[in-house]
């Protein structure tokens, strides 16, 4: 994109942050719903990446934003399919969707004023030289991508902080009626057999499934859509 090169620097950083975690999370779900969330998420994290990479380190020029408008018209096109059965896909589709716009428009740019003007263009500082899409549709995007982002902000704030149940009787730590040998009772299993094994993988599996961490990856992700269209 052209850009600040701090503001691509960082778009790639979080983009690729979060491509990662889809990634992973990817594995971890058993679901096929899930799964399929996660894909779109991780081919939406890695190509905004690689949009974002400033254009004096990468410049795919032409080709690349084909490639670029290749790829994300099948993405929407699949997650369009898919929306008969889920509605969430729709936002994938919209993501797709501005992603070939803006492969489209970072192609305009290049045949429009040759490589050298538009290095040259990022160099002065005149990014709008380089690139320009359509103020309209520019604008419904980066409607679109903020409010998804403050949507999933305000989903992930609790509502309130639940009351701490007290532990039952067959959580007590050693001896009486919650010992090894007592109906109902047992210790956690540590990491290599001991005392809280389960509860550790517990803590790895938070990481890839709690919700606050899961709206805070799509809200990264609107965050960045809509920095990435300002550039245009």
């Amino acid at each position: 994109m052209h850009g600040p090169p701090l503001v691509g620097w960082l778009l790639v950083a979080l983009c690729a942050a979060t491509g990662t975690w889809y990634l992973l999370r990817m594995r971890a779900c058993r679901a096929a719903a899930e799964r399929r969330e996660a894909a779109a998420g991780a081919l939406m994290g890695v190509g905004m990446a690689l949009m974002a990479v400033p254009v004096t380190v990468l410049d795919t020029g032409t080709a690349g934003a084909a490639v670029f408008a290749a790829v994300f018209t099948a993405a929407g096109l699949h997650a369009l399919v898919l929306a008969r059965h889920d509605r969430h896909q729709v936002h994938h589709a919209v993501g797709a969707a501005a992603m070939v716009y803006m492969a489209v428009v970072m192609a305009q740019g290049t045949a429009g004023h040759g490589d050298h003007t538009a290095h040259a263009a990022h160099a002065v500082g005149r990014p709008e030289a380089a690139a320009s899409g359509l103020p309209l549709v520019s604008g419904l995007l980066l409607v679109y991508f903020t409010g998804h982002a403050l949507w999933c902000v305000v989903r992930s704030v609790p509502a309130g902080v639940p009351a701490v149940p007290a532990a039952p009787p067959a959580l007590a730590v050693g001896g009486g009626a919650a010992g090894p040998g007592a109906p109902g009772g047992g210790t956690a299993r540590t990491a290599d057999g001991g005392p809280g094994a389960d509860a550790a993988g517990e803590g790895k599996g938070w990481l890839l499934s709690a919700p606050e961490v899961a709206g805070a990856c799509r809200a990264s992700m609107a965050i960045c859509m809509a920095t990435m269209l300002l550039t245009i």
